[in-house]
């Protein structure tokens, strides 16, 4: 969109799964000549990945737990925090305040909504959290990452544009180069995550599995596994004990280029994840965290599981021989493998910071964009069960 540059705050904190998309909108209203700042509390400040360009502040922002005694102190944080987000929109003049759900992004919404500045809130998950189901009904505008969303109610669905989720440009870099070459000879290349610190049942659980594959299959093996620092050594002495080569680490710098040479990724289902291997186009199994609000990491798999691109298995039957056995399935032979990553990279959104900048650009200029209106039917506050296809 032409036109003068506008200043925008971007609100998000707290773990990589909001800050990330939050990064990838920065950078590309910046390239079209906007101002952005961010808002985000301690916690999202320290997350690395954060634009030279863009100044962040701090703000409390208060957690909400089971206790209702902690919510009097919370509240106090959130209007505190409120309280310094006017402070900054009268100097920065935004034409619009974008969260990106989590209690960091609540003083700066509330603080729009008192001062009239329009407002839109971000869901990377296919469940609607719960602060922004707390603000669906305050804001101008809804976007999400998934045509199926759960707890919205039907009155703010006029308000939801599909958009996706936003991710890294150095992994959105790998979408067109081609899956690598996997033949009948060739080795397999397993790459293993659990999230941002790592998932002790991955370690303890994958080892083994992967030494229950047929032996025409495991003797190809080649693993990357991220694990927690505790678990290193016993994980290290497995693969050892299995005679199947594996480097661990707790933490790769380069996870876009192991991700470019994985043929297969064992791992959780957060947002950005799948965005990621939707984005390269990956096959995937994928081990949703139980404990995960509403489930929602369940919800996130469900897209790409029903279209073949994932195997989704529950942690309560996450066990080597159930592992063994979708591997087997996913990679009996090169065409199976290359299948399911074409569809895993047909359920990725590339366009997904564009085009919530075109959203956002729609604030104090035209009307609201209807091109990236969802016209799927979403769903409300539907159980979620497993995706059709895919492994209970």
């Amino acid at each position: 969109m032409s036109g003068a540059n506008r200043h925008y705050v971007l609100a998000a904190g707290g773990t990589g799964g909001h800050l990330i998309p939050a990064f990838a909108l920065a950078t590309e209203l910046e390239r079209r000549g906007h101002h952005v700042a961010l808002i985000t509390d301690e916690r999202g400040a320290k997350i690395p990945g954060k634009p030279d360009f863009l100044p962040a502040h701090v703000l409390p922002a208060g957690r909400f737990g089971k206790n209702p005694l902690n919510w009097i102190k919370g509240l106090r944080a959130v209007l505190q925090g409120r309280d310094m987000a006017l402070r900054l929109f009268e100097s920065f003049e935004p034409s619009a305040v974008i969260g990106f759900g989590g209690y960091p992004s609540l003083p700066a919404l509330l603080a729009s909504t008192k001062s009239g500045v329009p407002s839109l809130v971000h869901e990377q998950n296919a469940v609607l959290g719960r602060v922004n189901r707390f603000l669906a009904g305050k804001v101008q505008a809804i976007a999400t990452a998934y045509p199926e969303i759960t707890r919205l109610k039907p009155k703010h669905a006029g308000k939801v544009h599909l958009v996706g989720n936003p991710v890294r440009g150095e992994v959105l870099q790998l979408r067109d180069e081609p899956f690598p070459a996997f033949t009948e000879d060739g080795l397999l290349r397993v790459l293993v995550t659990g999230g941002s610190q790592g998932a002790s049942v991955l370690s303890e659980v994958v080892p083994d599995g992967l030494a229950m594959l047929q032996p025409a299959l495991r003797s190809r093996l080649q693993v990357t596994q991220q694990c927690r620092p505790e678990d290193l050594d016993a994980v290290r002495e497995r693969y050892r004990s299995h005679d199947i080569p594996a480097e661990l680490g707790t933490y790769f710098e380069d996870m876009e280029a192991r991700l470019a040479d994985a043929h297969l990724f064992i791992g959780r289902a957060g947002a950005s994840t799948i965005a990621e291997l939707t984005a390269v186009g990956r096959p995937a199994i994928l081990i949703p965290l139980p404990i995960a609000t509403d489930d929602h990491q369940a919800a996130n798999a469900r897209e790409v599981a029903k279209k073949g691109g994932a195997r989704m298995i529950r942690q309560e039957k996450f066990t080597g021989k159930e592992l063994a056995k979708q591997i087997q399935a996913l990679a009996q032979n090169p065409q199976s493998l290359a299948t399911a990553a074409h569809a895993a990279w047909n359920c990725g959104r590339p366009d997904a910071a564009k085009d919530l900048a075109d959203l956002v650009e729609s604030f104090g200029g035209d009307e609201l964009m209807d091109v990236i209106r969802t016209v799927e039917p979403l769903r409300d506050e539907a159980a979620i069960g497993a995706p059709s296809g895919a492994a209970a």
